[in-house]
């Protein structure tokens, strides 16, 4: 072989590379995500060498099968069925069905298992036996709730088991969880580290600040206004309510495998591209009303609500609250922001980019992007949540939505670009450090290409 053809060679990714890299990264999800003193208790051990190899194989064997001519996706946690309390069961719980008699962990019984224990609901439990072999003790139960935490939502999802969790997505692909918290994750032959998940990013909060005070001025106005004893709310309520809105729509987006683009730009731009503008054009546009603005109304309704069911005094109401409670005003209130959420996304579907303000106010869609005049060979792709490193990129190889994005946040500094692609991936895309920056939201950093 000649030596430039041997450059060409690409080194390719197995189990046993993910099983290494899970061990050495077991706790580092944990330290973005829990106190300092709840990660020294935390109870989690990461799984011995030869066991985790042993599991990873036998899944990875069990995603390159067919059950029926359909891929053989499923979650497998390694815990022992003591871990999971009787009598308990969604949505609040996670309900443990254990079998009479234990089934030795296979390929093939993985495959056979996986129609049965639905992968958005329920998991296989794994367990070493006293001979230290691999095998299958039951079902755990656990309902679809688990899902809000990227797709949004407002029920409460019960807490994931503190073990090993093991989610195989399709052929060849393959998710290792500490608990809650992805580690790592395979797939085409490469090692990806952590997720980054945007709405994690200080960034992200920092931009939307501004109308998170606006609306709390007009929540405390309303509080002044009702002479009653309202409850305190937590500042970071609606913060949270935002993030779901968001994921709500993005899910339906991906959903619907069309691709799309959502345009939010500060409030008071927003007179200026409903007319002639040297930004973007509108196709369909929505006329001034109090229907384009309905989501701010929601949100303040939610706010108002929340402090009145409760006792002024009392601890600040937040997230949990508003997920945990079943007060038919709430409940509706929810099923409005939902529907809100379903009918952004549905407009995307249309050719064009759906625009809003910060306030999620509907301006219009059909929205063709102009700049072409400020096309950008370079790019930087953020590696961490804040940007702070990142890797140059070229637009080449890139579609004409993205294109077209990343063109505008060159024009418009203060805008944020949400593009979903036909294949479900999702960047987030903005003007940050004097250079266009994007964000792959719950991808990956290609482990393989550094190591």
């Amino acid at each position: 072989m000649t030596e430039q053809g041997t450059k060409k060679l690409i080194k390719l990714l197995y189990p046993a590379d993910l099983a290494d890299y899970v061990l050495r990264n077991w706790q580092s999800e944990l330290k973005q995500n829990l106190p300092p003193g709840q990660i020294q208790n935390d109870p989690r051990e990461a799984p011995a060498l030869n066991v985790l190899q042993t599991l990873l194989s036998i899944s990875y064997q069990a995603s390159l099968m067919t059950h029926e001519g359909e891929p053989v996706v499923f979650r497998v946690t390694l815990a022992d069925p003591e871990s999971f309390a009787d009598g308990a069961g969604p949505p609040d719980g996670l309900q443990k069905l254990q079998f009479t008699e234990h089934v030795p962990l296979s390929p093939d019984e993985l495959r056979r298992l996986s129609p049965a224990v639905r992968f958005s609901r329920s998991m296989i439990g794994v367990r070493l036996n006293a001979d230290g072999e691999l095998e299958v003790w039951g079902v755990i139960h656990t309902g679809p709730r688990w899902l809000h935490a990227n797709h949004g939502g407002r029920g409460s999802a019960p807490a994931m088991p503190s073990s090993l969790v093991v989610k195989v997505m399709g052929p060849g692909t393959l998710e290792v969880a500490n608990g809650d918290f992805t580690v790592a994750s395979l797939a085409d032959g490469k090692l990806y580290g952590q997720a980054l998940n945007v709405f994690s990013s200080d960034w992200l909060r920092e931009w939307f600040a501004p109308i998170r005070k606006e609306r709390m001025e007009l929540h405390q106005k309303a509080k002044l206004q009702s002479r009653e004893n309202w409850a305190d709310l937590d500042p970071d309520l609606t913060r949270v309510i935002n993030q779901h809105m968001i994921k709500r729509i993005i899910a339906a987006m991906r959903a619907f495998r069309h691709g799309g683009t959502l345009i939010l730009v500060p409030p008071e731009r927003a007179s200026a591209l409903m007319g002639s503008n040297r930004y973007l054009t509108m196709k369909y546009k929505f006329a001034e009303s109090q229907s384009r603005g309905r989501f701010r109304t929601l949100i303040l309704d939610v706010m108002n609500t929340l402090a009145r069911l409760h006792v002024e005094g009392s601890r600040p109401i937040g997230w949990r609250d508003y997920q945990q409670t079943n007060d038919p005003r709430i409940m509706a209130l929810d099923e409005s922001i939902f529907e809100m959420s379903h009918l952004i996304s549905t407009l995307s579907v249309s050719d064009g980019a759906v625009v809003l303000t910060k306030r999620f106010e509907l301006l219009g869609f059909g929205a063709e992007i102009h700049c072409e005049s400020s096309e950008n060979t370079m790019l930087a792709q953020a590696v961490d949540l804040e940007g702070k490193l990142f890797k140059k990129k070229t637009v080449h190889g890139v579609g004409t939505r993205h294109r077209s994005a990343y063109r505008l946040c060159q024009q418009m500094k203060d805008a944020l670009v949400i593009v979903v692609s036909q294949e479900g991936a999702v960047q987030f895309a903005r003007w940050k450090d004097e250079q266009v920056m994007f964000w792959e939201h719950q991808g990956s950093f290609d482990f393989s290409a550094v190591n």
